[in-house]
């Protein structure tokens, strides 16, 4: 990954529109729970719906891209209000322009977040004209590739961090305030 300069990150967050998530290891801890009735359950952060919270009250818009496709991340999207939910999303980078045709938001105005080999492809893609982060506890190839690795782990405020750092980035001049 080529390091830019504090003057690029910040002009690329500046003209972010959107920021989309993976769900599993970055939303959640990569950890599945089942009953005996085999009904998987999943643990979320708080703090991760309140950087989105925030980023909304800033003007950015954020949302779902994963391969996950269950009703537990459905009941989650809905809880945080999310417009733009991509569901059972097989190829991430073929889907982009799947997602700017549905949200009419320039691919270079996206930024993304994810911690696994099957997020490589659209990271590569993001960074060249936007940003990128991952978890702390990202696969070692996924943190390599990305602006911006997180102090936290998936599931544990790892995309709060990646908003707080994207918001820093705009500065406060052009930040709002949360929309609640």
């Amino acid at each position: 990954m080529t390091v830019l300069s504090e003057g690029e990150l910040a002009l690329r967050a500046r003209r972010l529109k959107l920021v989309l998530t993976d769900v599993d290891g970055v939303l959640t801890d990569t950890g599945v729970y089942y009953s005996e009735r085999g009904e998987e359950l999943k643990r979320f952060s708080v703090r991760d719906g309140m950087g989105m919270e925030l980023l909304r009250g800033a003007g950015i818009e954020t949302g779902f891209l994963t391969r996950e496709n269950s009703g537990v991340v459905r009941a989650r999207a809905d809880k945080l209000g999310l417009r733009h939910v991509f569901l059972g999303v097989r190829d991430k980078l073929a889907h982009l322009s799947e997602v700017v045709a549905r949200t009419g938001i320039d691919a270079n105005a996206i930024a993304f977040i994810g911690d696994d080999v099957n997020d490589l492809a659209l990271i590569e893609r993001i960074s060249v004209e936007s940003l990128t982060g991952a978890p702390a506890d990202a696969v070692a190839p996924v943190r390599a590739l990305v602006h911006c690795v997180t102090p936290s782990g998936g599931g544990h405020g790892a995309f709060r961090d990646f908003a707080d750092w994207i918001l820093a980035l705009v500065g406060p001049a052009h930040r709002g305030s949360p929309s609640r």
